[in-house]
């Protein structure tokens, strides 16, 4: 709506009041003359007094119609309003004995409001046209009324008031008028700063949530959407609760307000699954009124810290390449000459088997710090997890000659379950999880449960790997992924730093959960809604 439209409101809303004052006021004159007969009022001509006195009810009545209907434009019902009612006013002063009658005073309210609701304008014009009436209603009076006696002076002094009021409604006008406007101008640039904070906030590469003291949602970013799986605002009024979407953040809120120095660890956020910092502001000096919630996406940190990994990654790979792999095929071709020596020593034997086998175990660090390099390049498919972990688990326990009796397959739901995710490294992920489960589980029926259930939201499945073993000690936790650490003798340590790496590749993550007893895996994967590719092998 704009500014024009909004004052014309404003002007014709005070004009309908205006005009609803002027009939209560007609008519308390007419009911004061019925009730109370006042001396003053129609003394002279009682007959006149009240014949102008019911029209003049009619008439204010009748006025109103044209300003609901906007018939004609606003100073003209203003001026033609003003100018009827000094007619009225001034036959009613005739027909009560002139202005000693106290009439003309009701014209000082007409006047005033004619001024204040028409901005000032016009305001000395109905000033004079009411001078003017009073002086014609005297002059007429004293040529044409025997023994009436003329009041000028008192018509000019009122008359002087009548000027009086009406510039001080002209200058009371003005400067509303300078307040309106300069309110007008302070919202416009609180409304544009309100936008270009909106445009702030939206453009941030953070999540950002303004929360009231009741733990509403007041505002929040595209990116605070996305994270937290909020659905855009159908309505203005609609905040919803920080509670009921993320239990932990409130948590954390709650905590934060009690404590403004506490520090708090990543906190992985169910609906997206994504790792964030978080970190609040209080909007006031107390905490307890607003709070600014910012949610760092260590995803984006990670992916750049990642660039430069796999950007050393490249340089280390290649020279492990040259440096390594070269004079080890060279050590192996040497022990393989040996070995077809005829020797009788056991002695001999021996170091040819530890050089074999240790030759074997560099070879296998060279390939797994090479495939550190391809998590970047992985080609999501759209994968039915129920059919792929079927087949793998067939495939598995034929590789490694054992039972599928071992694994016991828990799915839930009776639909496809559809996730993206690139095949081959799926199928390397869980064949590294279930050979670290065989290795370490009782390996007896059932040892290995493979369980697919759903997430704590609609956009992700869990796939975990639990086995009946002792479990990862304490100890072991914290160093649980990290590169080239391991507890077995044979093995390279990266395994599930491997694994970790691939699912990241894939949006997905691999935890470990802590049980009482046994080992157990999860990978929470995306869902997809797709087509479902059909895994065959």
């Amino acid at each position: 709506m704009s500014l024009k439209t909004v004052y014309s409101e404003q002007f014709w809303h005070s004009l309908f009041y205006f005009n609803v004052y002027r009939l209560v006021m007609a008519s308390g004159i007419v009911v004061s003359t019925w009730l109370f007969h006042p001396f003053s009022f129609g003394n002279t001509n009682t007959q006149l007094f009240d014949y102008v006195a019911l029209v003049y009810v009619l008439f204010c009545g009748l006025t109103i119609i044209p300003v609901r209907k906007r018939y004609l434009s606003f100073n003209w019902q203003l001026s033609f309003q003003i100018v009827s009612d000094v007619v009225f006013i001034c036959t009613m002063i005739f027909a009560s004995g002139g202005i000693q009658s106290g009439l003309g005073v009701l014209l000082l309210v007409s006047l005033a409001g004619a001024g204040l609701i028409s901005r000032g304008r016009l305001a000395l014009f109905y000033a004079a046209v009411a001078s003017i009436g009073l002086l014609l209603q005297e002059t007429y009076g004293f040529f044409y009324v025997h023994d009436y006696q003329a009041q000028y002076t008192q018509v000019g002094l009122l008359s002087m008031g009548y000027f009086a009021l009406a510039w001080l409604a002209h200058q009371f006008a003005t400067r509303a008028i300078a307040s309106e406007q300069l309110a007008q101008q302070r919202g416009t640039d609180l409304a544009n700063m309100a936008q270009v904070n909106q445009l702030v906030i939206q453009d941030m590469q953070d999540g950002v949530l303004v929360v009231d003291s009741n733990g509403k949602i007041r505002q929040r970013n595209f990116i605070a959407e996305k994270l937290l799986d909020l659905k855009p605002k159908s309505s203005v009024f609609e905040y919803p609760t920080l509670a009921d979407y993320v239990p932990s953040l409130a948590e954390r809120l709650v905590v934060w307000r009690d404590d403004n120095d506490a520090s708090f660890d990543l906190l992985k956020l169910p609906a997206t699954n994504v790792l964030v910092r978080t970190r609040f502001v209080p909007i006031k000096e107390d905490s307890r009124t607003g709070v600014v919630i910012f949610l760092e996406d260590m995803s984006r940190i990670q992916a750049q810290v990642q660039q430069l990994k796999l950007a050393a990654l490249g340089r280390l790979t290649a020279n492990i390449a040259h440096e390594i792999r070269n004079p080890l095929s060279a050590i192996s071709h040497a022990a393989e000459l040996l070995e077809e020596e005829q020797s009788s020593s056991p002695t001999q034997t021996r170091l040819l088997q530890i050089v074999r086998d240790n030759t074997l175990r560099l070879d296998k660090i060279v390939q797994d710090i090479l495939q550190l390099n391809r998590r970047d390049i992985a080609k999501s498919e759209i994968l039915d997890a129920t059919v792929f972990i079927r087949t793998f688990v067939n495939d598995f326990c034929h590789a490694e000659k054992i039972d599928t009796d071992i694994f016991l397959l828990d799915v839930a739901g009776q639909g496809q379950n559809a996730i993206a995710f690139d095949q081959g490294h799926l199928n390397r992920i869980l064949w590294n999880l279930c050979r670290n489960a065989w290795r370490h589980c009782c390996k007896k029926k059932a040892s290995i449960q493979l369980r697919l259930t759903d997430g704590l939201n609609a956009n992700c499945i869990n796939l975990d790997v639990i086995d009946d073993g002792p479990g990862v000690s304490p100890a072991q936790l914290k160093k649980l992924f990290e590169p080239f650490s391991t507890t077995e003798a044979s093995g390279t340590g990266l395994g599930l730093y491997i694994a970790r790496e691939m699912c990241e590749s894939n949006h997905a993550s691999l935890d470990y959960i802590e049980n009482a007893t046994g080992g157990h895996f999860r990978i929470i994967c995306q869902r997809s809604l797709n087509h479902v590719h059909t895994n065959k092998k």
